[in-house]
């Protein structure tokens, strides 16, 4: 049989995976290595193993420990899974920056989880490296293993990453990317293969506020900026970060890291997190500029299931302003109106309603059109100024049908069509009614446009 014995067995041999349209123009060769398919879910994985067994070689853990650790998500996850099947406890210090998906992830391994401000800065005793550091310190039994200074992070990454992508690549590899967190798995995989190949380029992908650049260029360490990727970057620089084997650090705004991720769901079919995104991002820009013959390979950091709230939700995005507007589509500005409750998404009556009761429905939602529609099927608009002129003019016109006073339907119009075509149509319509799968779903005036956006 063909079995494991758990998962811990499964880490590690993540496949590289070619791209092919994300890349379109590019001549180079670019591949991602896929640690989302770790057990969980993360490069991570291999860390989290590493250390504790590190621990327990070294006599520094003790049975029923409590593992503490200030982690951003996927460190912990990859320590839960080890601890739980090793028989240890876990308290994981995260900041308010990380995704609720991560935090339950923790949850439902049976870690225990306290989060603290993100914005404390790194000389408060409520930063989320000093809490976990004190409070190994006071709890009994307690161990902070320390992925930040760990040698046991980037040696398990010269032990397995950087020996599985020069076996893969046939030895072929001419640039690697990858970004900085704690500096384990750039340092270690660089080490590796800088060791077999000397003129290797290894690219780290930062985001734009971090303080690692100009710490390299400059030897300075200034104040951080504040930031939307997660897990990445830093204001301090961890002892396991080497950056004698960097060449060059290439700076990824929010906004092009969490945009190359939904490419790369939505064109590569690679569901990613955004510092993937970021890495891919600093990746794409390299390629660019080399010939057919080069060898890219940049990591892939995690799964995006943990950012379903974050940058792969059209909503947040919205809010942080980061929604590109020739990706929004018009079915967002009828899901708006929904969420919003302001309105109903479909306000319409029949053909055979009565004016009096058009004009009704027009003044209890404080609109002056409205399409007609039989059934499934468009038939007409009826506009208050024209009701009402019909009103003053005669009154048993209260008792007759609309069918007698509206005019042409309003344009239909594919809800996956985007904002920008709407726009162009509603100068020349005071509306327009949304059609999805075949459906109508919503009307779409010049108001509910200028709300949304």
């Amino acid at each position: 049989m063909k079995t494991y014995d758990n998962v811990l067995q499964l880490i590690g041999h993540t496949p590289l995976v070619r791209l092919n349209h994300i890349t379109e123009g590019i001549q180079a060769q670019v591949f991602v290595k896929l640690e989302s398919l770790n057990p969980g879910g993360s490069v991570k994985d291999r860390i989290g193993v590493a250390m504790l067994e590190a621990a327990e070689r070294d006599g520094l853990i003790t049975p029923g420990a409590l593992i503490i650790e200030p982690t951003s998500g996927n460190t912990g996850i990859g320590l839960a899974l080890a601890a739980r099947l090793k028989g240890y406890n876990c308290l994981f210090i995260m900041t308010d920056k990380a995704s609720q998906e991560r935090v339950r992830y923790l949850k439902a391994l049976g870690a225990d989880v306290l989060i603290v401000s993100s914005a404390a800065k790194m000389n408060s005793p409520e930063y989320y490296w000093n809490t976990a550091k004190r409070l190994s310190e006071e709890l009994p039994n307690a161990i902070m293993l320390n992925q930040y200074d760990n040698p046991a992070n980037p040696a398990t990454h010269e032990l397995t990453t950087g020996p599985e992508i020069w076996s893969d690549t046939d030895g072929t590899i001419t640039h690697f990317i990858a970004s900085i967190g704690t500096g384990g798995t750039i340092s270690g995989t660089a080490r590796f293969l800088k060791n077999k190949n000397p003129s290797i380029t290894v690219i780290a992908a930062d985001p734009v506020g971090s303080s690692i650049k100009t710490f390299k260029e400059t030897g300075r360490l200034v104040e951080a900026l504040p930031y939307l990727i997660e897990g990445v970057g830093q204001e301090r620089i961890p002892g396991n970060l080497d950056l004698n084997v960097i060449d060059e650090i290439i700076n990824i705004t929010d906004k092009e890291a969490f945009m190359t991720a939904r490419a790369m769901a939505r064109q590569e079919g690679i569901f990613c997190g955004g510092s993937s995104g970021m890495n891919v991002a600093a990746a794409l820009r390299v390629a660019r500029l080399l010939p057919k013959e080069a060898v890219v390979v940049a990591i892939v950091c995690d799964t995006g299931e943990r950012y379903l709230s974050k940058h792969h939700s059209d909503e947040w995005l919205t809010e942080k302003d980061l929604l590109e507007k020739d990706r929004l589509m018009l079915r967002d500005v009828v899901s708006a109106k929904r969420t919003r409750g302001v309105l109903p998404a479909l306000i319409s009556l029949p053909s055979d309603a009565t004016v009096q009761e058009a004009l009704s429905l027009m003044s209890s939602y404080e609109v002056s059109d409205l399409p007609v529609i039989d059934g499934d099927q468009l038939v007409g608009t009826i506009r208050e100024n024209k009701l009402m002129s019909a009103v003053i003019e005669d009154r048993l016109v209260l008792e007759r049908p609309v069918s007698r006073y509206m005019e042409s339907p309003a344009p239909v119009v594919d809800a996956h069509q985007d904002v920008q075509t709407g726009i162009n149509m509603l100068r020349n319509t005071p509306m327009i009614v949304v059609s999805e799968f075949g459906r109508l779903s919503g009307v779409v005036t010049r108001h509910d446009v200028l709300e949304y956006l």
